[in-house]
């Protein structure tokens, strides 16, 4: 699935970082926004209705990165929208 994922994002904007492991993709999107992680995540659900998950929160010494969690642990159907819309911004 994860695999899958990054495939479908490659001709988006957003940079996959290495994640293994996980369920969760990190994405940097400093190519996008430099709206803080929290307020981007808040930009994209509400504009392109795809909810993905700010790191800050997870963070308590440092400042965030401009990067967002992307769950990969859905349908290829729900990959392909998601991608699809993520593709456009």
């Amino acid at each position: 699935k994860r695999d899958r994922f990054l495939d479908l994002m490659k001709a988006s904007r957003f940079r996959p970082l290495p994640c293994h492991g996980s369920y969760f993709q990190l994405m940097d999107y400093s190519a996008i926004s430099d709206a803080p992680d929290a307020n981007f995540a808040i930009w994209m659900a509400k504009e392109h209705g795809v909810a993905s998950i700010p790191t800050s929160p997870m963070l308590h010494r440092s400042r965030a990165p401009q990067v967002v969690r992307f769950c990969f642990a859905k349908q290829d159907q729900t990959l392909e929208r998601a991608a699809e819309r993520l593709r456009r911004i």
